[in-house]
């Protein structure tokens, strides 16, 4: 059994963009630049906004971040995603979810340049995306297939089972695997809530992308031997074992899990740091207009 090591592998490419951003400055171009809204006091989201800020100046960005109270109106918050959209210095816009319930989340995405759009969450860049054309791809997605690549982990001929059908991570992580390209060329079943015979449709995966977000989810039957194992989840439970009382927890049973597969990812330290640095390059790509 191979670990695979997001976090090794996302200090590598954060390497690689610090080293493309120094030429791009040393030649005269413009310095990347990444803007962020934050609404409201989530701890979650606090911490989440600080590494990206954090992450930002690691690689020679620029950051920009636009805090709001949760009192702040829908009207209010659209006002400031156009503002954003119309500044030419910038050239990646997140607004951190979730937002409080009284603002469309949806109304915000769809508010956001798609050019500028480096979550990858507007539906032109999904459209994009799905149909093979430059895009931004959403953050996890991308980071898991960067995981696979460095890991020469082939896809290809492969049936991939993907756990979840959320919009952020298993629609877009389905279609990147079941596409025509060097990280692709997968039969892909996607499975969640209402499929029947589920332990029987993973335990025929080659590779298993878990992201269905309950702790512990995936047990040792439900996994092949020689299986490659993405563990997604990240949910907080409580624990003694730890200072703050809880620790983060994937979707996969690693302990019972990891001795059958072939390659799997811990939590923390798997999916979780891709997801970041995949923020990063597509704020890289933004500022070079790839459409």
């Amino acid at each position: 059994m191979i670990l695979i090591d997001g976090k090794k592998v996302s200090e590598e490419i954060k390497k690689e963009i610090a080293l493309e951003v120094a030429e791009i400055k040393a030649n005269g171009g413009k310095t990347p630049h990444l803007a962020a809204i934050l609404v409201g006091n989530d701890g979650g989201s606090e911490t989440y906004v600080a590494h990206k800020v954090k992450d930002c100046g690691e690689v020679g960005f620029k950051s920009s971040l636009f805090r709001f109270e949760n009192s702040v109106t829908e009207k209010e918050l659209l006002e400031k995603v156009i503002e954003i959209n119309a500044d030419s210095d910038v050239d990646g816009l997140i607004v951190q979810l979730p937002l409080p319930k009284h603002i469309s989340e949806q109304k915000i995405i769809e508010a956001i340049d798609p050019r500028k759009d480096v979550d990858g969450f507007h539906p032109l860049n999904v459209g994009r995306m799905t149909i093979g054309l430059p895009s931004f791809v959403s953050a996890t997605p991308a980071g898991i297939i960067d995981l696979l690549r460095r890991y020469n982990i082939q896809t290809s001929g492969k049936h991939c089972v993907v756990l979840g059908r959320s919009n952020i991570v298993g629609k877009p992580m389905s279609i990147l695997l079941s596409q025509k390209s060097e990280m692709g060329d997968a039969t892909v079943t996607i499975c969640h809530s209402r499929t029947k015979n589920l332990k029987e449709i993973t335990s025929q995966a080659d590779i298993l992308i878990a992201a269905i977000g309950t702790p512990n989810f995936v047990t040792s039957d439900m996994v092949k031997n020689g299986a490659v194992v993405i563990d997604v989840g990240t949910t907080r439970v409580k624990s003694e074992q730890t200072k703050s009382g809880f620790k983060l927890t994937g979707d996969v049973k690693f302990d019972e899990v990891a001795p059958k597969c072939s390659y799997i990812t811990p939590v923390p330290g798997g999916v979780g740091p891709m997801t970041r640095i995949s923020l990063l390059k597509n704020t890289l790509l933004s500022s070079k207009k790839i459409f």
